[in-house]
Parts: structure tokens; C-alpha cells; sequence
């Protein structure tokens, strides 16, 4: 059966449709926005895997090239490993999904989101995620949505839904929030140093329009009207978590108000864990499974009752506490700029690279290609948790975490204009136990201040968590890794002393209120305030000078028509160029042309050569000219780039030069005069002019010129009349 609800959003029709597309996946639904058209299909196993214990669910977000009218780059001709984009727009259907499937649901899941068809103007993820939405709503997979998903900009003070492209460009605000009708489950996005009344009207304006794409989702699925299958769950014995409580409970309990370090931390709780299961072995035989997450779920009790009852967390903290932070930097002797910043447990070891036009990443996809001038790059590596753990490429996590960070920092970057570099950040997290990603975003400044650049304020970051019980709530500054994950949100803020610049926020309950979310920002804001403020007695601002080994920009505009000339045939100038003077260059079609080399000798000599090729010649101007032939009447030489004349054989030298190959050599470097230029633009030079006793060599050549028009007009072949070079 075919059904398509409709509903407008921002002046256009959206629409989701089911029983069309992919009928034999458990759940299917096309979203329609414009003529962006992205489909969302749903599978999962009927039987959870024997022994699992918790959700395999995974999601995937493509854009088929094909969708823009493209055909993809590269030898193959088909779409590849996904990019940076498409792994972020699946973490933004993953995140709000996900705590929507029901506790003890362990089959395998699977959720495929494809663009199929892009308008160009509006971005298919928030799309997709509704479309997800929509497929397990009319599927029989259990599934306790809906959940909706838009993006808010805000353009000259008004707040647009679902922006296109070219409005985000204008925007100081580009956010993504997903909820249900109730409230708020995911938020990510980044602003112009926003203030928190300012994040939370968008969240308040996406959350009216969330409503009404949920309400749609639920009509969709009432005429559908799939049953849900049964949720499976595996059965608990008799006695045992009374057991388990026995056992385990009071040591828990004890070790939640007790300060320790992570590694201590784990080690206790593991041995509570194993004595448990050591104890029960013999009347619960098999059971591990269950054990483990009755332990699980009284170490979670435990450290919540903790918090909300006391006002203590683990490592013996008030809520609004933040750990002790030491910031270094210069520790990497030949990076252009480093950092190491440590909070807690937790420690970003950052390098600042500066580089050239030429180093600038490429941007493919369903837009036109662009570029990016600005890169962060975040690594996790196994030993930061003192885990061993494979190594390869990068994944998921490492790309949002730095995504995150690249985020907060992109706007406080100067423009190209005031600092014409490339620049990359690379955050190494050498420890962790909670809010890496910020940790990144204070090394990251501190790195970015140490290597020069001129950002006109820091930015800090903070993660906030979450623990509810009913009415009892309580906001955690600077969350610990146990924090996060026996916690109900990890909100991640990043700012100057100005405003917020990222955030990120990821629940593990069906949501929260506007309320709660105003309180974190406003706890969120005193903790950064604290941290910009240890970061600024290290270094508060960029410093004045760049580093030794940071190449320096030189900048000089030619005229369009000479562009030609300085590349050359094939690039076969602008090549011989970089390899004589060891500079890089870089040539824009407005005629800029920047010229970049750590050494200064390497940018002046090229720089000489380019201001040379736009230089005009001057009559009378004595020029350092090579020698470039040799001929039987006197030698061609170049006096600038490109720009060559002749020396006649009578004004190489004060007395009779009778061979010229015996005066002068191709290569030689000689000191000549600008006699005259012609009306075809021939240059007529002397070395003679500049001797002692050569004074009257400009008469002698007017001499000369005025007999070779009259020679001319009598028809006489004159050699030395041919046209120079």
C-alpha cells in the first residue's frame, strides 16, 4: 500500500512516502524536500545473536554523485570509502535514534539513508534523519519514536528552518536539533559566538517545527498500522539479582564515595564484578551475562544516588567543580606552534602547521568542488585508555570528535586576506578519561596563539552531564569518562569570552526540556569563563612573530595578460622558477600571486623574477642583464623576465670588439643601458654607455638609427635592421 503525508516547512512541501520504494526491506520511506528526494530503508534480524549483550546497530548516510548530475572522480569511477561529510551526517541520524529502541532489544540493525536526488540547496542529513524515522515507524521493528530532525540558521536576525546552502553562507547560526514532541534528544552545530538566549530560541523554533514532522511520522505509521514484533529478552533466574544485590551493592555503593584515580577505579570495580560472579558461579551456572549487568546496573545506582543525594561525584567533586588544568606550550621544538593541555586525566597533545594555498583540501560531493583552508584533525589512540587496540584508519568517533573541534575553532581563524595561510591542527589525545574533544579545542587555541596566529580571542571548551531521577536533576561541570556513560547526557559547549562558537549534546534518555538545557548553558558558560581564564595566564594572545620554520607569504599582484608569461608553456616557467629559487607559488586568476618559503633568500629571488615580469621597461634605466645568444653583430640579452634586447657588437665595449663570442658568453651577467625602444616595442641596449669614454655612445647609436631609415628607403639590406627579441 502507497501512503505519502504532506506538511510545509519554510514555504516548501515536505513529503514522506512508504510502499513505493524497497518493499521487501522490514521499512522504507522517501523524503521529499524540494527536489532533494533521500531514501531511508530498515532491516533487522528476527533473533538477537546468542551471548549478546548489548544493541549492533549500525547506520549509514551516502550521497550517490549521481544524485547532482556528477559522475565521481578517481580511477574507478564509483563511489568509494564515504568522506568526512557523509560519516558526520551519519552520526547525526545515529545520535537521536538510537536510546528511542527499547531496553533489551539486541537484534541486529541496520539503517541505510541515500540521497538519491539533490536540488543543490538543501542538505540531505536532516532529511534522512527523518526519513529514518519514518522507515522504523512503519516497520515492525521495535522502535519507541518518532524522532525528527532540522536544521535553524539565522540570517540578518531571523531565524530560517531547514536553510539552503547559499542562506548558511549568511548565517551566524547553523544548528542541528533533533526531538520528539516532548523534548530535545540531540543538538549539534556551531555559531558566530552566540549567546546562550540566542542558542536556545533556535532550539525553541526547530523544536515547534520537530513537533509537526513527528505528528506526520505518527499518522503515517497509523495507516500503515504494522504490529511491532515482541521483545525477547532474556530471562532472569530466579533469586539472582537478589543475590547480586547481596553481594555487590554495599561495595559499590562504598567505592562511589571513595576518590580514586580511573585505573584504581577500574580495578575495584572489576574485582567486585569478578568476586560476584566467582561466588554465584557454581548455583547460576552460565550466567555471566546476566550478572554483569546487574553488577552494571547497581554501580550505575550507586553512582547516581551518589551524586543526586550527596552532591559528590566520583573523584570526590562539587557538581559545578573543574578538574585542575595545566597548559603548556613551545614543547615541540619544530612545529610552528604546540601545546599540551591537561585536565584531569585527560590530555591533548596539539601541533598549529601553517602552509600555502596549495596545501588547502579539496572538497568533493554533491556540491561544486570547493576548498578548505582550515583543518583539525583528532586521534584517539588505544593507549590513551590504557586499552591495546587495533590501528588503521580513521573512524567514526575520530572524525566527529575533531569535526566538533574544528567547528569551535573555524570562526576565530582570520581571513585569507588578513592571513593568507593554510592551516592544520592535529590533536593527539595521549590520556583520556572525559571530554577529549574540548580538551582538543584549548590545546587547539593554545597551539594556533604559539604559531602566530592572529585569532582575536581563545576559545575553551566543557562537557556537561546529566543525572535525572524523576524530579531530582543534577548538572555535572567537566564530566569524568563514568560520568558520561553511566550518566543521561554528555553536552559539550565550546566559546570565547563572548559567546559560543560549537556545541554538541547526546542523551541516553528520551529527552529533556528546554529548562534543563538553559541551566547546563548557563553552567557551561561559568565553567569556560574558569578555563579561558588558566589558559590566559600561559599565553593570552597569538605571538607576535612566527615560528622559524613557518614559511613566509609574500604577495604581489601582476597584470591578468602576464600570467601567461610567468607560468609559460606547460608550466614550463613558473616549474623553473620554483626549482631555481626554492620558493612555492601560487598564481590566482585575479593576477595574485603569493610566493611562499621558510628561507627569505628563496622568496626574495623569486619575487625579484616576478616583479621583473610586470615591470615595464624605462629609456635610460641601467639593468643587470644575462646574456641569452650570441651573434655575429652582438648579443640578445634579457634585461627582465621575458623582456630581451640587443646589444649591437659597437656598444659592447669602448674600443672594436671584432669577435662577440670572444667579449662575451651566453650566461654571462652584464651591467646595460635602455637606449631606446621602437614602436614595436625592440629594445636597444649598451654596455658601452656605462664605460669610462663611452659617453656619446646614445648619439652614436641616433646616428646609427637615422642611417638604417635611409639605407631602408633606399632598399638596401641591412642584417642588423632584424626585428630583437
Amino acid at each position: 500500500m502507497m501512503v505519502t503525508k504532506e506538511i510545509e516547512l519554510n514555504g516548501k512541501v515536505l513529503s514522506l512516502e512508504t510502499g513505493r520504494f524497497a518493499k521487501q526491506a522490514h521499512g522504507a520511506v522517501m523524503v521529499r524536500y524540494g527536489d532533494t528526494m533521500v531514501l531511508a530503508t530498515v532491516v533487522s534480524d528476527y533473533e538477537a545473536k546468542e551471548g549478546q549483550d548489548f544493541f549492533p546497530l549500525q547506520v549509514e548516510y551516502r550521497e550517490k554523485t549521481a544524485a547532482a548530475g556528477k559522475i565521481p572522480g578517481g580511477f574507478f569511477k564509483r563511489e568509494g570509502r564515504p568522506t568526512e561529510k557523509e560519516v558526520v551526517s551519519s552520526r547525526l541520524i545515529d545520535r537521536p535514534i538510537r536510546p528511542m529502541f527499547p531496553k533489551g532489544y539486541m537484534n541486529e540493525t541496520q539503517v541505510l539513508v541515500t540521497v538519491y536526488s539533490s536540488d543543490m540547496e538543501h542538505d540531505g542529513d536532516v532529511l534522512g534523519a527523518c526519513a529514518a524515522s519514518a522507515a522504523l515507524m512503519v516497520s515492525d521493528i521495535p522502535f519507541d519514536g518518532p524522532i525528527a530532525e532540522v536544521r535553524v540558521g539565522r540570517v540578518n536576525g531571523k531565524y530560517t528552518l531547514n536553510p539552503t546552502f547559499k542562506d548558511l553562507e549568511k548565517s551566524d547560526l547553523d544548528i542541528t536539533v533533533a526531538g520528539t514532541i516532548d523534548s530535545i534528544v540531540m543538538v549539534e552545530g556551531e555559531s558566530a559566538e552566540s549567546s546562550e538566549a540566542d542558542l536556545l530560541e533556535a532550539l525553541r523554533v526547530g523544536h515547534e517545527a520537530i513537533k509537526n514532522l513527528c505528528n506526520i511520522q505518527i499518522d503515517l505509521a497509523k495507516e500503515i498500522n504494522k504490529p511491532k514484533r515482541d521483545i525477547v529478552s532474556s530471562e532472569i533466574p530466579a533469586g539472582l539479582s537478589e543475590s547480586v544485590k547481596i553481594l555487590a551493592e554495599k561495595k559499590l555503593r562504598q567505592l562511589s564515595r571513595t576518590v580514586m584515580t580511573k585505573e584504581e577505579r577500574s580495578e575495584a570495580n572489576h574485582k567486585v564484578y569478578d568476586e560476584v560472579k566467582a561466588s554465584l558461579a557454581e548455583k547460576y551456572p552460565e550466567k555471566e551475562p546476566i550478572i554483569d549487568e546487574l553488577v552494571h546496573d547497581i554501580e550505575r545506582d550507586a553512582m547516581r544516588s551518589t551524586i543526586l543525594n550527596d552532591g559528590k561525584r566520583l573523584d570526590g567533586r562539587g557538581l559545578t567543580d573543574i578538574r585542575p588544568i595545566t597548559c603548556e606550550v613551545g614543547i615541540l621544538p619544530r612545529t610552528h606552534g604546540s601545546a599540551l593541555f591537561t585536565r584531569g586525566e585527560t590530555q591533548s597533545l596539539t601541533s598549529a602547521t601553517l602552509g600555502t594555498k596549495m596545501d588547502e583540501q579539496v572538497l568533493e560531493g554533491l556540491l561544486p568542488e570547493t576548498t578548505k583552508r582550515f583543518m583539525l584533525h583528532y586521534n584517539f589512540p588505544p593507549f590513551s585508555v590504557g586499552e591495546v587496540g587495533r590501528v588503521g584508519s580513521t573512524g567514526r568517533r575520530e572524525i566527529g570528535h575533531g569535526n566538533l573541534a574544528e567547528r569551535s575553532l573555524k570562526r576565530l581563524i582570520p581571513a585569507e586576506a588578513d592571513f593568507p595561510y593554510t592551516v592544520r591542527i592535529v590533536s593527539d589525545i595521549l590520556e583520556s578519561n572525559g571530554s577529549s574533544s574540548m580538551a582538543t579545542v584549548c590545546a587547539g587555541t593554545l597551539a594556533l596563539f604559539d604559531a602566530g596566529v592572529p585569532m582575536p580571542r581563545p576559545v575553551a571548551g566543557i562537557a556537561m552531564g546529566l543525572v535525572k531521577e524523576l524530579n531530582q536533576v543534577a548538572i555535572l561541570s567537566d564530566i569524568l569518562g563514568n560520568e558520561d556513560h553511566l550518566g543521561d547526557m554528555d553536552f559539550k559547549v565550546a566559546g570565547t569570552s563572548k559567546g559560543i562558537t560549537a556545541f554538541q549534546m547526546d542523551i541516553k534518555i528520551k529527552g529533556i526540556s528546554l529548562q534543563i538545557l538553559e541551566n547546563a548553558l548557563a553552567q557551561a558558560r561559568d565553567g569556560r569563563l574558569h578555563i579561558l581564564d588558566i589558559m590566559a595566564k600561559t599565553l593570552p594572545a597569538a605571538r607576535a612573530e612566527l615560528s622559524q620554520y613557518a614559511p613566509r607569504l609574500q604577495t604581489i599582484k601582476i597584470p591578468v595578460d602576464m600570467i601567461g608569461a610567468l607560468i609559460g608553456p606547460g608550466g614550463k616557467n613558473i616549474r623553473q622558477l620554483v626549482k631555481d629559487s626554492g620558493a612555492e607559488i601560487n598564481v590566482e586568476d585575479d593576477g595574485t600571486v603569493t610566493v611562499a618559503a621558510v628561507e627569505k633568500e628563496s622568496a626574495d629571488k623569486a619575487m625579484l623574477y616576478i616583479r621583473g615580469l610586470a615591470e615595464l621597461p624605462e629609456v635610460d634605466k641601467v639593468y643587470k642583464a644575462t646574456v641569452k645568444k650570441i651573434t655575429d653583430f652582438g648579443a640578445f640579452v634579457e634585461i627582465l623576465p621575458g623582456k630581451e634586447g640587443l646589444v649591437h657588437v659597437s656598444q659592447l665595449d669602448v674600443q672594436r670588439v671584432e669577435k662577440v663570442e670572444n667579449f662575451i658568453k651566453v650566461g654571462d651577467v652584464i651591467e646595460v643601458k635602455l637606449m631606446h625602444i621602437d614602436a614595436d616595442g625592440k629594445m636597444s641596449l649598451s654596455h658601452k654607455a656605462l664605460l669610462p669614454g663611452g659617453e656619446n655612445a646614445h648619439e652614436e647609436m641616433k646616428r646609427s638609427r637615422e642611417r638604417k631609415k635611409t639605407d631602408s628607403r633606399g632598399g638596401r639590406d641591412d642584417r642588423h635592421s632584424r626585428p630583437h627579441h
